[in-house]
Parts: C-alpha cells; structure tokens; sequence
C-alpha cells in the first residue's frame, strides 16, 4: 500500500493508493473521491455490541470499507473538521489509545476496539467511560483538531496534559486523572478544571486546538446552529 497526505496543515487529504483485492477501513463519511475500481461499503467491526460501545465513546457505529475489487485504484479521504491528519505506523507490539473523533482510518490488519475506563477516570474524563483502542500491525491514521504534536517520554518521566488536547497515547503508558492546580478554587479560576498526568516510558499525540474551547468561543459571541 502506497499513501500521502496533501495539503498538510487545517485541511489535509490522504491520497492512498490500494492494489488489487486490498481494502481500507475507515470512519463512515470519510471518503471523498475512489477509483471506478473499488467498492465502498458499510459494516460493524466486531459485531452489534462493539459497534454500540463505540458510539458509547462518541464515534460513529458503522465502518466505511473501501476494497479494491475489479483492479488497482486510488481513494481520497478526510475528517469534517479543521486539522491534522497524521499517520502512525503499529508493529504489534503495544497499542495505542484513542480519544473520541481521533480515529479516522487504518488498514485492514489494525482492531479497532473499545476500552472501559475505571469509574473515577470515566467520571471525570472530558472522554467518558470509553475509549478507543487500536492495536495489531498496520498503519493508522489519526484526525485532531488544530496541528498534531508528538510527544516522548522516557521511563518514569511524566508530563500534565489538559484533557481537551488528548488524541492518542501508548496503551503502556501509566495515566491519572487529577485537578489542574492544588485546590479546586485555582483549577477553576485558571481555566484548566482537570487534566491528565502521564507517566512514561510512552508516546503521546496531543492536538494544539481544543474543541471545548471553541465551541465555547462560538457560544459566547452569539452564534447558533441555526
């Protein structure tokens, strides 16, 4: 499988090239132009109940699949919103964790499944009680909000992320939920509410926008849906 990414930057592409009998999953509504070569179809990965537990973590319920049925061709896809789009390359060695609406699409070895998060961490998580998680070998791609930053830490170092910024992160990695600043009347005051705390060794994928924030920004100066 061949691939880039065009127009890097707010409104990026993924050009990605499929041979014969190959196919790419991805999250429904991605695709904006295929080849007459390849058929595109819907499905639930792993069933009914995976399928509900995913729109329980705030994505779609169905997969799009796009197969190279009749001959080589090309599929051009996206996310809806303003952002990155970034490829990961898995080598079945450890996961990785998916915040909700960063899953955009990933070859056909790559599971896509849902995790539970325990009670305090699904309370009070901006993510809820489940997330996303990929895992085998293959290539992911992930959408985010703004311009993804890519973040190594080495074994036992730690770093404080605000929640709203999270896209993906090593399923190895060691992560807590916990306020912003030493009492409540400063996390509030400061604007930061709660944030995670990682503990490396690990990578994360942060995004430089917060879509929290925004849609607050559009509330405040009057907009509506309407």
């Amino acid at each position: 499988m061949q691939y880039e990414i065009l127009y890097q930057g707010t409104f990026p592409i993924v050009k990605y090239h499929l041979e014969k009998g190959e196919r790419l999953k991805a999250e429904s509504d991605a695709m904006i132009a295929m080849s007459s070569t390849i058929d595109v179809t819907g499905g639930v990965e792993g069933g009914i109940k995976k399928g509900l537990t995913r729109m329980l973590s705030g994505e779609k319920f169905f997969f799009q699949y796009l197969t190279a049925t009749r001959g080589s061709g090309e599929i051009l896809f996206a996310h809806a919103y303003p952002g990155d789009i970034t490829d990961i390359q898995l080598d079945g060695t450890n996961g990785l964790i998916i915040q909700k609406n960063g899953f955009l699409a990933s070859t056909e070895d790559v599971e896509i499944d849902t995790k539970v998060q325990n009670l305090t961490k699904g309370l009070f998580s901006k993510e809820g009680f489940f997330i996303l998680k990929a895992r085998g070998k293959g290539t992911l791609f992930l959408s985010s909000y703004g311009a993804v930053h890519n973040i190594t830490l080495s074994q036992g170092e730690e770093i404080v992320i605000d929640n709203g910024h999270l896209v993906a992160w090593t399923e190895n990695m060691e992560y807590k939920i916990e306020k912003a600043s030493n009492n409540w009347a400063n996390s509030i005051m400061s604007g930061e509410g709660l944030v995670c705390r990682f503990k490396g060794a690990g990578q994360i994928w942060i995004q430089t926008r917060n879509p929290n924030g925004f849609s607050s920004w559009v509330s405040s100066m009057g907009f509506s849906k309407g």
